[in-house]
């Protein structure tokens, strides 16, 4: 899975992610072979239902995971040429925050509840850019007020439960660009928000990533948010990617029966009225269990033998539309070709 145009710089260069957790249950295979590029300044959406792997997959990438119950057994991360998987505790922290941000979805347990909102903005500043204890609140405050947080200099002395939920996931954001990263990873960074404020954090976002040119990897299972900021689609199912597309041919022409799944499940309008809202049947797969055939055959009203028996890889297409499916949507039948 590549990034748009062949000849594009690749600013993350992630290859063939697994991992793997240990439970007393068994092996969870949570990450099953996870492929992509970014080039700088881009923005890739990764899409699925919550137990799709998204989350951990980037959170594999920083280290952020307990090892154990964690391992990554295979795979490797190039940021800017140095392999993300192998660094030492060190050196990886010394990428997080500085070099890559992240935002959690629920803010309310990222931010330390029993530090002040200030303290916690400065930190990163005096970590990574060695800035004075002056210098390191001053860029505090702009970060506050960059990020819409009004009165910013007399609120660095509050503490997150001081904050509504808006405020508090604008603090988190504040965090993780006080540094100017390169990359940014935003896990569901509007979940747990209402909508009027889900559409001012994704307006925010996309002016700061016009200020600051940064890329971002955006992680969410709502496919309503993911048209009005991303250049590029992943859908993640079962840990693995089963389609991979530019936003527009996504929309325009989803290949993988769960990718139009997922969009039928979004609410719209026809000439007729509103539409009843679709759901997708079946249960998502046990994840104890290494996948052997498709693992969305169970739940595919177009699933047939090969796919019980035999899992597809990501192929690409002729338009650069990548998916891993043994139908073909196009033509409405089996595709033999692979």
């Amino acid at each position: 899975m590549t990034a748009a145009g062949a000849d594009a710089p690749v600013l993350l260069d992630v290859h063939d992610i697994q991992t793997r957790f240990r439970t007393q249950d068994g092996m969870v295979h949570a990450v099953n072979g996870v492929s992509f590029t970014l080039a700088p300044g881009e923005t890739l959406a990764v899409v699925g239902e919550s137990g799709s792997g998204k989350s951990v997959t980037m959170m594999s990438l920083l280290k952020l995971l307990p090892m154990p119950p964690a391992e990554i057994v295979a795979g490797h991360a190039l940021f800017e040429g140095r392999d993300l998987i192998t660094l030492g505790d060190d050196a990886i922290r010394d990428v997080r925050g500085g070099q890559i941000g992240f935002i959690f979805q629920d803010p309310m347990t990222s931010l330390n509840p029993v530090l002040t909102v200030g303290y916690q903005v400065v930190e990163p500043l005096r970590r990574h850019l060695n800035l004075s204890k002056a210098k390191a609140r001053e860029r505090a405050v702009e970060m506050l007020e960059l990020v819409g947080i009004p009165q910013a200099a007399s609120r660095l002395g509050d503490y997150p439960h001081q904050f509504s939920g808006g405020m508090r996931q604008r603090v988190m954001i504040a965090i993780a660009l006080a540094c100017q990263p390169k990359l940014l990873i935003a896990d569901e960074p509007t979940t747990a928000l209402d909508v009027t404020i889900q559409a001012q954090i994704v307006e925010l976002v996309k002016e700061l990533r016009r200020e600051l040119g940064m890329a971002i990897v955006w992680i969410t299972h709502d496919l309503g948010v993911v048209a009005g900021i991303a250049d590029r689609v992943a859908v993640m199912y079962a840990g693995s990617i089963v389609e991979h597309a530019e936003v527009s041919s996504l929309y325009a022409r989803p290949q993988h029966p769960y990718t139009r799944a997922l969009l039928e499940t979004l609410p719209h309008v026809d000439e007729a009225g509103p539409m009843r809202l679709a759901s997708i049947g079946g249960q998502p797969p046990d994840l104890l269990q290494a996948p052997r055939g498709c693992p969305f055959a169970p739940r595919c009203r177009f699933a047939y033998a090969r796919c019980m028996v035999e899992n597809p890889q990501l192929q690409a297409m002729d338009d650069g539309h990548e998916v891993a499916c043994w139908w073909n949507a196009d033509n409405d039948r089996p595709r033999y070709d692979y």
